[in-house]
């Protein structure tokens, strides 16, 4: 997945994969990670969450715009991509999650977009990164 500006997150829970998954998959959990409104707009094709499950997410006073999951591999695997509404070109995101050997779940989380304004994506990415990196621990699990 080529994208020119990257986000890294990282973060451990104390629950287990299976625990920390449902709370990801679950498009009305993520509001507090994003500092978004998330409502669900389609569940997926063959899962509530699963691929195809579309979520609107609406950040302060800037457009609404769709995410649709495009992998979900229950306890280890979140993929999912921008889909409509957008400046954001290209953008995918990828949540790996881990056990850990005293039973929690070690999350890496990756996002990749690019935006045609020039330093506008790294602009953005330190947005996501700081917003992110302080809102994932909301989610508790």
């Amino acid at each position: 997945m080529a994208s020119p500006q990257r986000v890294h997150v990282t973060h451990t829970f104390t629950s287990d994969p299976a625990t920390v998954f449902a709370k990801l998959s679950e498009h009305e959990n993520l509001g507090p990670i994003f500092g978004a409104k998330i409502t669900r707009v389609k569940d997926g094709d063959t899962s509530r969450n699963g691929p195809g499950s579309t979520r609107r997410l609406k950040i302060g006073p800037l457009p609404a715009f769709q995410e649709t999951t495009t992998v979900s591999e229950p306890h280890t695997l979140i993929e999912y991509a921008i889909t409509h509404g957008s400046p954001l070109k290209g953008h995918w995101g990828r949540q790996i999650l881990t056990p850990t050997p005293e039973g929690g779940t070690f999350l890496d989380y990756t996002i990749g977009f690019d935006l045609p304004v020039p330093g506008a994506a790294g602009l953005i990415g330190r947005v996501l990164q700081k917003n992110i990196s302080k809102g994932i621990g909301r989610l508790a699990p």
